[in-house]
């Protein structure tokens, strides 16, 4: 009887969900949607704060949140670009978390025109990160998204 064997590799291609080697977290996310979510009060003043973390064991620190934009897309924060960014300078980060603080005044005011805030609606732009490492290698995060809570 005739054994036949066969064997594959897998390849990537345009269409694979390829992942940084550090995995980033939103640790205070409230949700998924299907983005991290994290929320904001109007009453309590409209403060909007958002905590990236990478695992402890993967041996890598945060050396800084080196890009911060806020858009519809991926692309400003995947350009090479140094303009139109939401932060004009890298945010210093040390150790295993790196905090992004913002408030609805400043996000009307940079990227928010025309955007009332309303409770039970998403901001209309996410947040896109781009994270250094110690060892420089880079992250771009997923899209984190806001939810105005009254």
């Amino acid at each position: 009887m005739p054994v036949l064997i066969l064997s594959c590799t897998k390849k990537s291609g345009p269409l694979d969900d390829i992942r940084p080697t550090v995995p980033v977290t939103v640790q205070n996310a409230m949700d998924y949607r299907p983005e991290p979510t994290v929320s904001t009060s109007i009453a309590g003043g409209g403060n909007i704060q958002i905590i990236l973390s990478i695992p402890s064991t993967s041996g890598r620190t945060i050396k800084e949140i080196t890009k911060v934009a806020a858009s519809t897309t991926y692309t400003q924060i995947q350009s090479t670009g140094s303009t139109g960014f939401y932060t004009s300078a890298p945010l210093a980060a040390s150790g295993t978390t790196a905090t992004f603080t913002t408030s609805l005044t400043e996000f009307i005011a940079k990227a928010g025109a025309g955007f009332t805030p309303q409770a039970n609606l998403e901001l209309p732009k996410k947040f896109y990160f781009l994270i250094t490492l110690d060892d420089n290698s880079v992250i771009v995060t997923d899209a984190v998204r806001v939810l105005v809570l009254s």
